[in-house]
């Protein structure tokens, strides 16, 4: 779980209910296709289910990092002191479950290369034919889902305003709008994790593809991982 931060993320004096520059209407609407996303997400009838898991996690993975790579200059040791969303902030649990404080660019680089570890292992994520999925990989997809879901908030509450200045609002929009309907389609991190940003997701999601307020079911998305590499409360 996360933890409420004491007093201020930024070493700022958090601002009473500060505007969210994100939640404009001449913001959200910006996206680089209109496509229907509800039918995008949707396990297609001759795919495998942890296939599908799988090609898309890896391609979340890939997109969520490349867009905050466009931020990251911006996102250092000194203006984002720690992992914060709004008044949320972060910790990132190593692999003998110890709590670690760090930076916001720390903790992306913890998600990122610990990610990167899981989806180039093949008997994690296997890649030949023939070879088995382990019994682990749900729960696994759904820490790598929370991770990646814990880097966009971040990038939209604390770096929206580069990330306009570089054109590139319409990209995360569209980006966000498909992560979400697709943990939301297989129940892949908990609805209270993602609580903090229900207002952005209300708005993109209902007016991207339809009323999708339906899908965010309560799966059991808590399952404890077999391995721990990943581990944060």
């Amino acid at each position: 779980f996360c933890r409420k931060s004491k007093g201020k993320p930024n070493g700022k004096k958090p601002a009473p209910e500060e505007k969210k520059l994100y939640l404009e209407p001449e913001y959200t609407k910006s996206r680089i296709t209109d496509f229907e996303f509800k039918e995008l997400v949707m396990l297609p009838r001759e795919i495998d289910l942890n296939e599908w898991l799988a090609s898309n996690t890896t391609t979340f993975f890939h997109h969520i990092n490349l867009q905050y790579s466009t931020i990251s200059e911006f996102c250092t040791g000194e203006s984002c002191q720690t992992m914060a969303v709004c008044n949320t902030q972060y910790y990132w649990y190593d692999e003998r479950g110890k709590k670690i404080k760090c930076t916001a660019p720390q903790y992306v680089d913890f998600v990122m290369s610990s990610v990167q570890k899981l989806v180039t292992d093949e008997d994690v994520f296997p890649t030949k034919y023939g070879k088995e999925f382990p019994n682990s990989f749900e729960s696994l997809v759904k820490k790598i889902c929370k991770y990646l879901f814990h880097v966009l908030a971040h990038i939209y509450s604390s770096h929206f305003k580069e990330t306009l200045a570089l054109e590139l609002h319409g990209h995360l929009n569209t980006l966000y709008t498909h992560f979400i309907l697709f943990i939301r389609e297989f129940n892949l991190v908990d609805p209270k994790e993602t609580t903090i940003m229900d207002d952005l997701t209300e708005v993109l999601c209902s007016s991207s593809s339809g009323s999708s307020s339906n899908g965010s079911g309560n799966g059991s998305s808590n399952s404890a991982g077999a391995q721990n590499h990943v581990k944060e409360r």
